[in-house]
């Protein structure tokens, strides 16, 4: 079979794009503008109304924004936490600090790449295999799965935003990213020689503790290294102070979050129709975690249908939902819709 693109071919193409006054009308537009924002149909935004029957009674000021940086789970996981907190202590405004939790995910995350690697390596991957070339692709992300939130509120507590507050890097994470995936790799090689050359565990141990030393020289210098302790003072919607500390971030979420919302009482909940995975039973991912001996990500599959169930239950009892889909398929930004139908292409 040939399928080259002759220039006979091209002459075609390029005759029947000319020939329709529509397509040089797109093109006079989408040359000047954002495609997907002069694809927006005026119908769908006529039509759209931000009016429920059920609606959570407090959404929790001030509006949050991760920037750019894909640290979504931690926004959105922080925001339905912060509701029954800032009920029970009768707050206007408050958030906890994203870039607090920010830091130790990648702390522990970069950690949890490297024994990775030394565990495929002792399981006779290759490093020119598919998994260990996977996990080299990008060994640092800013994304996440609710059992990775579970592991470090469970491990390093919650602070206010304002006792660790954001700093360039978390808002922009990219260039950090760039850094530590250098390190990553220069030292997903070392660990490769090591073991190659009959390195023992313990000689695998210790070099991965080098390693981490300098990681979280290069974490602190781009994010700030949070304080072991702190004390909050703060004023309650009727101006009565109040301060609590001085006191550990976990032991702030011990005693003053997790009675309100515990993130252990949590599970998450999947759908993934594909035939070789079963409704009603659990899985996993191999290499997918954040924390060396910490929970692992584990996916309740079930069928969509229950998902809109649980969550239109979750609403209706004034709890908001933790989720995440892949929104930018149909996702018209700046007007905040999410609609099948809210551009006509």
């Amino acid at each position: 079979m040939n399928s080259a693109l002759t220039n006979e071919i091209l002459h075609k193409f390029r005759s029947s794009f000319n020939s329709d006054p529509k397509n040089i009308l797109a093109q006079n537009v989408c040359s000047k503008f954002d495609p997907f924002e002069v694809a927006l149909s005026r119908k769908r935004l006529e039509t759209n109304e931000n009016v429920f029957k059920h609606k959570i009674e407090m959404e929790g000021k001030p509006v949050t924004n991760q920037k750019s940086s894909g640290r979504c789970w931690l926004f959105a996981a922080l925001n339905v936490i912060r509701v029954p907190f800032m009920k029970s202590l009768n707050l206007d405004e408050f958030e906890f600090s994203q870039g607090y939790l920010f830091f130790w995910d990648k702390i522990e995350r970069c950690n949890f790449f490297l024994n990775t690697i030394a565990h495929t390596l002792k399981r006779n991957e290759t490093v020119e295999g598919r998994l260990i070339s996977f996990l080299l692709k990008d060994p640092i992300g800013d994304g996440g799965q609710w059992d990775m939130l579970v592991n470090i509120i469970n491990k390093y507590g919650v602070m206010p935003k304002r006792k660790f507050p954001e700093s360039f890097s978390c808002e922009s994470s990219a260039r950090m990213n760039q850094i530590l995936r250098s390190k990553l790799r220069e030292y997903a090689k070392e660990i490769t020689d090591l073991v190659k050359n009959g390195g023992t565990d313990q000689d695998v141990e210790r070099l991965i503790q080098e390693q981490m030393s300098t990681i979280f020289r290069i974490v602190g210098i781009c994010l700030g290294i949070p304080e072991e302790t702190f004390t909050w003072s703060y004023y309650d919607k009727s101006k009565a102070f109040h301060s609590i500390g001085p006191i550990t971030p976990k032991e702030f979420y011990e005693k003053h979050v997790k009675p309100l919302f515990d993130v252990n009482h949590k599970v998450c909940l999947v759908t993934d129709p594909r035939a070789t995975n079963q409704y009603e039973k659990v899985y996993t991912v191999d290499c997918l975690g954040n924390m060396v001996d910490g929970r692992r990500c584990i996916y309740n599959n079930q069928r969509v249908e229950l998902l809109i169930d649980v969550a239109a239950k979750s609403i209706k009892n004034g709890e908001p939902v933790w989720f995440g889909c892949e929104v930018s398929k149909r996702f018209a930004s700046k007007q905040g819709i999410e609609d099948l139908k809210v551009h006509d292409f």
